[in-house]
């Protein structure tokens, strides 16, 4: 894909349409890209969490752009990473599963699969444009060596291919590596403790670091960066260093808030240090909803939303989302554009003076416009699990073609996704098919999704009419990618997880932990 040289000559045409001139040949700006796991919406003081511990996640959304509505590409870890680094739903690059109806799936320790070859991501094609890249922190696209990142266009790594579950007894089943690059170089509750009593652990710390680090060396070889910063210290169990451990109102949960907002704090101080603010994009965002299941102690919050983590409804997938770049983002702007975690790979590759792949279908929309200027485009967002299109939004209505929580066999054992917010016909426990009548929300009047409109209404005529062409166009167009994550399928998997034999009643065996299960968690 020769494309360096004719990216910077586009890059060129773009910085003089933006109105910024230079002098010789232009350097594209360094893109840090922060994805949280399991953060809520209403997490951040900025989006109404009323203790405003987040200082400087608020004031980088006063020095840029807040967007409210902006979206997962999935409710679930895997298949919503997978998305943001190829700009393209888990349907199309194989992050799903066809293992029972409207299933999510992940990567577990045990699966042998992951993104496959076929696929080009994010890191691959800025480094056409000389960027040096990195990830800290959590992969979560394969375990296996060549499914790594640095197989996949990272040039250095810190962190795990899977989450910091554990510990384990190295019998059964070992604690999760941790890698720096190639080299495995120890294991959660091993050579990177986390104190499950206390919820203390030093690896915001360490993350923090290794961002520090390379932003530094980076510009000390005044080459452009990508980093991709992917800490996990807010997915359960939730852990928090020393200093921050017992200083929030809202307990351990909080103190990894405050801790990741300390951090993003740091960064942002590096770069405005090395005056190079202005010549870096940064985007702060999480990987899906707030994981209730997890609440009152290990979950954060959705605000006004609708059940979260593993749910296609608002909790589920509507995400933090600001966009900071000094000098070139107008200040204090608050956006309601359909945004989606696909549009970050769009958008880098704009910003890297590179367009997308033209050999296969794209979902992630260039955001500069909005970004720079404030303008909206019309879009659609559409929501999966497993291979099944659960609901899509077009403007301020929203579509439920499916609706379902979990099985009441989980829910009677305690895994509510939705505690406290039941809402009859709608957080159903058994999966309940509306393709012949959508359940229709207008989320601007009713964000809760609590009040379906009324199928005889005009309005609901009118909003389905809406709906109807841009659902048939992605439907009629769609050509789903092989599923890479069939944890039922013996060639993907080094053993059979209980429950494989039912496909819809997988529940973990008496003791075990969550992601033993197929369907996790």
């Amino acid at each position: 894909m020769a494309v360096a040289a004719a990216a910077r000559r586009w890059w060129l045409l773009v910085l003089s349409a933006m109105g910024l001139g230079v002098v010789g040949a232009p350097q594209p700006p360094n893109i840090v890209l922060m994805v949280m796991d399991d953060m809520g919406w209403g997490d951040l003081g900025v989006n109404g969490e009323p203790s405003r511990e987040t200082p400087n996640l608020d004031q980088m959304a006063a020095e840029g752009m807040l967007l409210t509505s902006f979206y997962s590409a999935s409710p679930l870890c895997s298949p919503s990473r997978a998305a943001l680094l190829t700009g393209r739903l888990p349907i199309r690059n194989g992050f799903y599963t066809t293992n029972g109806h409207a299933r999510n799936a992940y990567t577990p320790q045990d699966i042998v699969g992951g993104i496959p070859d076929s696929e080009l991501l994010l890191p691959e094609l800025l480094k056409e444009a000389g960027y040096a890249t990195k990830i800290v922190g959590k992969w979560h696209l394969g375990h296996r060596p060549q499914f790594h990142p640095l197989r996949h266009g990272f040039d250095e790594w810190f962190g795990s291919p899977n989450c910091h579950f554990g510990p384990y007894d190295n019998k059964a089943k070992p604690n999760v590596p941790v890698y720096k690059d190639k080299e495995m170089v120890g294991r959660f509750y091993e050579e990177f403790p986390i104190n499950l009593k206390t919820g203390e652990s030093n690896l915001t710390q360490i993350y923090l670091q290794e961002a520090l680090d390379f932003i530094k060396g980076q510009q000390s070889q005044k080459r452009p960066f990508f980093l991709y910063w992917a800490v996990d210290a807010t997915h359960a169990p939730v852990y928090a260093s020393r200093s921050f451990v017992g200083t929030s109102q809202r307990g351990r949960y909080g103190d990894a808030v405050r801790e990741i907002d300390d951090s993003v704090g740091q960064i942002l101080q590096l770069l405005r240090g090395l005056h190079i603010a202005e010549s870096t994009f940064v985007f702060f965002t999480s990987d899906n909803g707030a994981a209730l299941v997890s609440a009152p102690k290990q979950a954060g919050s959705n605000g006004p939303f609708l059940c979260g983590k593993q749910t296609t409804f608002e909790g589920g997938v509507r995400e933090p989302a600001i966009a900071w770049w000094p000098g070139h983002i107008p200040a204090g702007q608050v956006s309601h554009q359909l945004g989606s975690l696909m549009d970050l790979f769009t958008t880098s590759l704009s910003l890297a003076g590179l367009k997308p792949p033209d050999d296969r279908e794209i979902d992630g929309l260039d955001l500069l416009p909005t970004l720079l200027r404030g303008q909206l485009a019309d879009r659609a967002i559409f929501y999966y699990r497993g291979n099944e299109l659960m609901a899509a939004t077009v403007g301020q209505y929203k579509a439920h073609f499916w609706t379902w929580t979990n099985s009441w066999e989980e829910f009677r054992q305690g895994v509510n996704f939705c505690p406290g917010q039941n809402v009859s016909g709608v957080t159903t426990h058994t999966q309940e098919d509306h393709t012949a009548l959508p359940l229709l929300f207008h989320l601007g009047r009713d964000p809760g999704e609590r009040f379906p409109l009324s199928f005889a209404s005009v309005e609901y005529q009118d909003a389905l009419r809406q709906l109807t062409p841009a659902i048939q166009k992605h439907r009629q167009a769609l050509l789903p990618g092989q599923p890479q994550l069939n944890v039922c399928d013996p060639a993907v998997m080094n053993w059979a997880p209980p429950g494989c034999e039912k496909l819809g009643k997988c529940l973990p065996p008496p003791g075990s932990a969550p992601e033993k299960c197929s369907w996790p968690h």
